[in-house]
C-alpha cells in the first residue's frame, strides 16, 4: 500500500513539472537583418578628348581653350547625363600638341586609341588639319573653336566641324575694314609661314588688292621668329601705311614692339590669333591702337551664364577661344543626347544638322561642316585692353555697341495702370437741353 502511494506520489510530482514546462512562454526569434541592397552599377565613362599647346609660347591660349571644354563636362556630369538608360559620367582626356603637327598627329592617334567619344580641337590650323585626317579614318567626330583656315573644311571629312569662321571671311573682314577707315595708299603684309598666318595673310592680300590698295612684297617670318628687325629695317624705307601680320601674339607683340622702336608710324593690323591683352605684355606702350580680327563672337559678347560660370570655376576671365570650345564640347553631348548613345556613327548625323544656342551665339553647320553666316569682330587695343570696335555679318558692319544693343531681349513693359473708375452719376439728371428757338 505505501509502496503505491509513493509510486502515485512521484508520478504526481512527474506530472506537474511536464504541466509547469508546458506552461512557460517561447523566447522570441532572433531578427535576422536583410541584407543590404546591391550598390549601384558604375556609372558608363566616356571620354571626350581636347587638344592644344599647353606649353610654349601661345600655352595661355590652349589652356584657354581647355578652361572651356572642361567646363562643358564638368557642367553636364552635375546635372546627370543618361544614355541608352545608363548613367553616363563624361571624362576629358587633355592633351598637350605643343603647336607642332608632328605631335599633333601623335596625341590624335593617342585619343583615338583611348577610344574617345569626340574631340575639342585643335587651337593651331596647321595642327588641326593633319589631325584631322585620323580622328577621320577613326570615325570620330572633331570640333575645333578656333582653326580658321579654309583646308580644314575643303577636305570633305564627315567627321570634321568648327565653330568659328574661316580665314576667307576673316580676312576679307578687317582688309576691308582696315581699306575703309584706315584708308591706306600702300600696305606691308608679313607672315608666320604657318597654315594658319601664311593663309590669313593671303586672303588680306587679295582684298586689299581688290580695294586698289598697293601691297608691297610679301615678307616672311616664323612662329618662333623673335628678331624681325632686319624685315621691319627694309619696310620703313617703303613707307607704308599699315602692316598686316598673319601669325599670334607671341610673335606679333615683338613684332610691333620692335616695328615702333624703329620709328614706324603704320597702323599695325593682325587676326584673331594676335588679338588678346597679352599683346600689351609683350608689346608694351607700342601695342595701343592696333587693329585685330576675330573669326567669331568677342568674349564680351558671350552669353552671362558662360562668363559667370568660367569666372566662378577658374577665377580668371576668359581669353580668347574659351567660349568657342565650351560650344564645341557641348555640341558633342547635345548630340549624343538627342541620339541616346556615345557611339560617334549614330550621334554624327544629330550633330551634322544640329541647331543649338550656344555661348557664342546659335550655331547650325553647313554641309561642310563649317558655322553658318559666322560673325566677325575688329577690335582696337585701348587702354592696355582689346576691346571690339564692330561686327561683321552677312557683309554688314554694325559698330559694336549697336550691336550689343540689337542683340539685348527687350525690356519687360510696364505694368498698365489700372482703369479710372467712371464718374459718379449726378444727384439729380441734367436738364435736356431746350431745343433753340426759331
Amino acid at each position: 500500500m505505501q509502496r503505491a502511494q509513493f509510486s502515485l506520489a512521484i508520478f504526481a510530482a512527474v506530472a506537474a513539472l511536464t504541466l509547469s514546462g508546458c506552461g512557460e512562454e517561447k523566447k522570441p526569434e532572433p531578427v535576422v537583418a536583410a541584407p543590404p541592397p546591391p550598390p549601384p552599377p558604375a556609372p558608363m565613362v566616356v571620354k571626350l578628348g581636347h587638344v592644344g599647346p599647353l606649353t610654349g609660347g601661345i600655352a595661355h591660349l590652349g589652356k584657354d581653350n581647355e578652361n572651356g571644354a572642361l567646363l562643358a563636362v564638368d557642367e553636364a556630369n552635375a546635372k546627370g547625363l543618361k544614355l541608352g538608360g545608363k548613367t553616363v559620367k563624361l571624362e576629358l582626356v587633355a592633351e598637350d600638341d605643343q603647336e607642332d603637327a608632328k605631335v599633333g598627329t601623335t596625341v590624335a592617334q593617342k585619343l583615338v586609341d583611348a577610344k574617345v567619344a569626340g574631340v575639342v580641337g585643335h587651337l593651331n590650323s596647321g595642327v588641326t588639319i593633319p589631325a584631322s585626317s585620323i580622328y577621320n579614318q577613326a570615325g570620330i567626330p572633331m570640333i575645333s573653336g578656333s582653326a580658321t583656315n579654309p583646308q580644314l573644311t575643303e577636305q570633305g571629312f564627315k567627321m570634321v566641324f568648327r565653330v568659328v569662321g574661316r580665314d576667307d571671311q576673316q580676312g576679307p573682314a578687317i582688309a576691308s575694314y582696315l581699306a575703309s577707315e584706315v584708308k591706306p595708299k600702300t600696305v606691308a603684309v608679313i607672315d608666320d609661314a604657318t597654315a594658319y598666318g601664311e593663309g590669313l595673310a593671303n586672303e588680306v592680300e587679295k582684298t586689299l588688292k581688290a580695294a586698289g590698295v598697293k601691297v608691297l612684297p610679301r615678307e616672311k617670318g616664323t612662329n618662333k621668329t623673335a628678331d624681325f628687325k632686319a624685315i621691319l629695317t627694309k619696310l620703313k624705307g617703303k613707307k607704308p601705311d599699315a602692316v598686316f601680320y598673319g601669325g599670334m601674339d607671341a610673335t606679333g607683340g615683338p613684332l610691333m614692339k620692335q616695328g615702333r622702336e624703329l620709328g614706324i608710324k603704320a597702323v599695325f593690323a593682325f587676326g584673331d590669333g594676335a588679338c588678346t591683352d597679352k599683346m600689351k605684355e609683350l608689346a608694351g606702350d607700342a601695342a595701343e591702337g592696333l587693329l585685330c580680327s576675330q573669326a567669331g563672337l568677342p568674349v564680351q559678347a558671350a552669353n552671362k551664364k558662360f562668363l559667370d560660370a568660367y569666372r566662378a570655376k577658374f577665377k580668371i576671365e576668359p581669353i580668347l577661344y574659351a567660349p568657342f570650345t565650351y560650344d564645341a564640347a557641348n555640341l558633342l553631348i547635345e548630340s549624343m543626347k538627342k541620339a541616346d548613345s556615345p557611339d560617334p556613327a549614330k550621334y554624327l548625323p544629330e550633330l551634322a544638322r544640329i541647331s543649338h544656342e550656344g555661348a557664342s551665339g546659335k550655331i547650325e553647320f553647313d554641309e561642310k561642316g563649317d558655322r553658318k553666316d559666322a560673325e566677325m569682330t575688329i577690335f582696337t587695343m585701348k587702354g592696355g585692353k582689346i576691346e571690339p570696335i564692330a561686327i561683321i555679318k552677312s557683309g554688314k558692319t554694325t559698330k559694336f555697341e549697336d550691336f550689343i544693343k540689337a542683340a539685348e531681349p527687350p525690356a519687360p513693359a510696364a505694368p498698365a495702370a489700372p482703369a479710372a473708375e467712371a464718374p459718379k452719376a449726378a444727384a439729380e439728371p441734367a436738364k435736356a437741353a431746350e431745343p433753340a428757338k426759331k
